[in-house]
């Protein structure tokens, strides 16, 4: 999707859903972009969240 430019919405919401589609399907580009960043998911769901931590 980068450098695109849509003249029309129907053609941008359609493009970010079949994206976004993709990403659901291969959920390894998302564990490669962190892998990238160091950052790492948790499942940890006994610990809320709090703002401001």
């Amino acid at each position: 999707m980068a450098n695109t430019a849509f003249t029309d919405p129907d053609r941008l919401t359609r493009t970010l859903r079949r994206g976004l589609a993709h990403i659901q399907r291969h959920p390894e580009l998302i564990d490669g972009c962190l892998t990238e960043t160091g950052l790492t998911l948790t499942s940890d769901h006994s610990k809320p969240i709090r703002k401001g931590q």
